[in-house]
Formats: structure tokens, sequence, C-alpha cells
């Protein structure tokens, strides 16, 4: 994977825009309250597969949605450092010694101009997330886990033309029935 800076765990993440430019976002199981965009770690891109079908695959996968479209990607790797407490814990699971994950963003827009394809359990994977909803940049900014709030600041300023306008959010939905 050509740029990818050593020492870093390599995956991706989607940035899902609706019709109204806000991003999706969810709420992981074992991190109640933290919010944030689908990324993978474990298994994410197989040995010669596309990282952008990749990132198709697993937004279809974890959320249910296969009405999306790839836009544009952030054209880098962008890089965060694990805290001392996450990167021991990290470590031990993954095996190795990451310092932090490395990952390519790309930005996906719903083709159907509704969520309801959106399903947190929908039995393609184990189920990750509690709860989603729809956030403006800032947001999502905002809410993400202090360690990863500059990348996504990063993921949001490349993003920028296309979501100018999005500074109305949705109510959260949950996968508890």
């Amino acid at each position: 994977m050509d740029g990818l800076p050593p020492g870093y765990r390599p995956n991706f993440g989607v940035c899902l825009i609706n019709s109204d430019n806000q991003v999706f976002v969810a709420s992981r199981l074992n991190v109640p309250g933290a919010w944030q965009m689908p990324q993978w770690c474990q298994g994410a891109i197989e040995d010669g597969e596309e990282p952008k079908l990749a990132a198709i695959k697993k937004l279809r996968e974890e959320t249910g949605v296969v009405s999306a479209e790839i836009i544009a990607e952030v054209p880098n790797w962008l890089t965060y450092d694990f805290p001392p407490t996450v990167k021991a814990k990290v470590n031990r699971l993954w095996g190795g010694e990451w310092h932090g994950q490395a990952q390519k963003w790309f930005l996906m827009r719903l083709t159907k101009d509704n969520d309801s394809e959106i399903n947190l359990a929908n039995g393609e994977a184990d189920t990750e997330f509690a709860e989603w909803k729809w956030a403006s940049p800032e947001e999502v900014i905002e809410q993400a886990v202090d360690y990863k709030r500059p990348q996504y600041e990063e993921v949001m300023k490349t993003f920028e033309p296309y979501l100018n306008g999005s500074s109305i959010s949705a109510k959260c939905k949950s996968t508890k029935w």
C-alpha cells in the first residue's frame, strides 16, 4: 500500500452523507456515547483488494447500506496515535507493536433519498454499533474521542466542498427495539 507510514495499522474509514449533507455517525457498543464515522480495523482490506471496493463491502456489512456511491477520497493516509491504555489493549489483541492507525478515507453519498436501508443489526457482521444518527460536520468533530479528533478535523476539511450547508442534525436512531 503506497505511502503507508511504518508502525501504523492500515485500515479505512467512510464518511457517509445524506441528501442534506449530514454525516452518518454511530455509537459503539463497547464505548457508549463515543460517536464515530464507520471505520474498519480488522480484516478490512484483503490482500490484493482495492480499498474502494473494501469500503463499499464493509459499509454494506456493518450498516446495511447498499445504495451509496463514492464521490471523493482523502488522497493520503491519515494517522492517529493510540493513547497508552488503548495501545496496550490493541497490541495484545492484534499482536505487534502499533503506534496507532493509518486510514484511507472515502466520502460516500446515499443514492436513495431516505435512510431505510440503515440496519446496524443486519446479520452480515457482528454488530459493533448501538445506535446511529445524522450529524453536522461540527458535531462529528465535537463528539469524537479525543485522540481521533485531529484526524476527523482533517477528514472534514478535505471533504468540506461536498459538506457545505450541513448545519441541521437529526434525532438519534437506535437498534434497540
